[in-house]
């Protein structure tokens, strides 16, 4: 039978404990943190992604990502804008590889049946063309979109959460709703006025 070392207290020793006890405080304020900022986080990957599965591996991995480089975050309280950012992005490679694949099958579709997609497509629906319109509008314009639009967030806010000046979360979501109107102006019928 085998006998049990235990190593001796000493430098080596304490300065592992003393590492073990730092890591635990650092995981214990990251978990702090998160309750407030991981729904927001899912949220906003939600609202690029536009599917709950996709939304949440997107979340799950923001937050390891996150949890990672947590030592690294000089001001804490900066954190939940930060995940937001982490989150975002991560949706946007996201949707951009789904793109990408969708065109693959599309492309091989089209090859092997013969016909168009957009002659098997049986007519589009405002939804559609919405969501289209917000994937082609620039990513930092979208997410005070979404933020704004989508999650109710006012405009201070939403400037606290990016860490971005007042004057260029309202230029941004004033362009963001340009770039849409102009965007959605073919599939929306005019009002009359009385």
């Amino acid at each position: 039978m085998q006998e049990l070392v235990l190593p001796q207290p000493g430098p080596i020793a304490q300065g592992e404990w003393g590492k073990e006890a730092a890591d635990d405080a650092l995981r214990q304020e990251f978990e702090a943190l998160l309750g407030e900022a991981a729904p927001l986080a899912y949220r906003v990957a939600r609202g690029v992604v536009r599917s709950t599965a996709d939304a949440e591996d997107v979340a799950q991995e923001a937050l390891l990502r996150a949890y990672r480089q947590f030592a690294r975050l000089r001001d804490r309280r900066r954190f939940r804008g930060w995940l937001v950012r982490i989150a975002f992005r991560l949706a946007l490679d996201r949707l951009r590889a789904s793109k990408r694949r969708e065109a693959r099958e599309t492309l091989w579709w089209q090859s092997a049946s013969g016909t168009s997609i957009e002659n098997a497509a049986a007519g589009s629906e405002f939804h559609a063309h919405f969501e289209r319109a917000l994937s082609e509008i620039p990513g930092k314009y979208r997410l005070v979109v979404l933020l704004s639009a989508m999650e109710g967030y006012t405009l201070d806010e939403i400037a606290a959460v990016l860490d971005l000046p007042l004057g260029t979360v309202k230029s941004r979501l004033f362009f963001a709703r340009k770039c849409l109107a102009e965007k959605l102006r073919c599939h929306v019928q005019p009002t009359r006025k009385r």
